[in-house]
């Protein structure tokens, strides 16, 4: 999420005006989180945001990146009607996605159409003039519904798609149809739809190649996973998805391997603006992870699964303290009881998902 209080600190900020309940200026959010944990230089540099990330993911050598990108890159100053919270980021801020070498992003929640139609076209203009491949949101209901193809020589080929539900606030009226750009958004959480979703996306599929599911699904706060959510991600890792990518909360939720092929019902956030802002601290929202996969790129099957902890602090991603890494070992080992899975703690404080 690089729009609202991070696109303030970045070179380009947009007119900081919000139409919000309670807030009225973006740079209220660079405020609250400078009020929680020090000043904050303005303008960064465009890979400031990504701090210790950085070098992590770099260590990494991955084939290839992927987010859900969850706000508008535009100009465009009309929000759209009757919704409380708008992100944007500036087009020209739009290099802080390409220094950490993002390859493809989900589109399909709900923040990609906060500035309307013209915001979503200038969205996908922009993505594609950086050379990111997008998925789950377009001018029609074809090109929403069409994969991002992401191709990793000498392996396979992997196709990204990305679906919303209405259960994670995206409005019915985002829907695209065939004659209105939207969403990608799914009509129910049931089995008969993820069978429906999973033909949808074999068509594109050619010999050798990999899918993925991007959902946008479920609440902001809580680690309730519903059977509606369990049963719909099982159907599709049973219908050929290698990957059930989830998210929505705003923390990290529990890790499934199910026919040895991963679920994540919910990644939390990354990169957000919530810094100093009370009432859920609980959850430890300001903790992320950055998901290591390894497929087996014949197969689909899940290989390894490397987790590295950050904390965000002064909109900068920062290594967790050692404390914390226990702290994310311990929640991600009793919320994947359930599912048995568990979190192994490594020396460096990173993690490895272990079923």
């Amino acid at each position: 999420m690089t729009g609202r209080g991070i696109d303030q600190v970045l070179p380009h900020p947009l007119n900081p005006g919000l139409w919000e309940p309670y807030l009225r200026d973006a740079r209220a959010y660079v405020e609250l989180a400078e009020n929680a944990n020090g000043p904050i230089p303005r303008p960064v540099d465009l890979d400031y945001i990504w701090g210790e990330a950085l070098p992590e993911l770099q260590r990494a050598e991955v084939d290839l990146s992927i987010i859900n990108l969850e706000t508008a890159i535009t100009t465009v100053e009309t929000p759209w009607p009757g919704k409380e919270i708008h992100y944007r980021m500036h087009p020209r801020n739009m290099d802080c996605l390409s220094v950490a070498g993002i390859n493809g992003c989900g589109l399909a929640n709900n923040h990609v159409l906060d500035w309307g139609y013209e915001g979503l076209s200038e969205t996908l203009r922009t993505l594609n003039a950086a050379g990111v491949k997008h998925a789950g949101a377009g001018n029609g209901v074809e090109d929403a519904a069409a994969p991002a193809v992401l191709n990793v020589p000498g392996k396979c080929r992997v196709l990204l798609f990305s679906f919303g539900s209405t259960t994670s606030g995206i409005p019915r009226q985002w829907r695209a149809t065939n004659v209105c750009p939207g969403v990608n958004l799914l009509d129910d959480l049931s089995e008969a739809t993820a069978s429906g979703m999973a033909k949808g996306m074999r068509q594109f599929q050619q010999s050798g190649d990999l899918l993925i599911a991007s959902i946008h699904w479920g609440g902001n706060w809580g680690y309730d996973i519903s059977l509606e959510q369990i049963t719909f991600a099982h159907r599709l890792i049973e219908e050929g998805v290698s990957i059930v990518h989830g998210h929505s909360s705003h923390h990290v939720k529990a890790t499934e391997v199910f026919k040895g092929r991963l679920i994540l019902y919910g990644c939390g956030d990354f990169l957000t603006d919530y810094e100093g802002i009370s009432g859920y601290e609980d959850f430890r929202g300001d903790l992320a992870l950055m998901y290591l996969i390894e497929l087996d790129s014949r197969s689909g099957q899940l290989v390894s699964v490397q987790l590295v902890p950050m904390h965000m602090c002064r909109f900068r991603l920062e290594h967790v303290s050692a404390a914390d890494a226990r702290l994310l070992c311990d929640l991600l080992s009793h919320l994947g009881r359930r599912f048995g899975t568990k979190a192994r703690l490594n020396e460096n404080n990173t993690l490895t998902l272990e079923w």
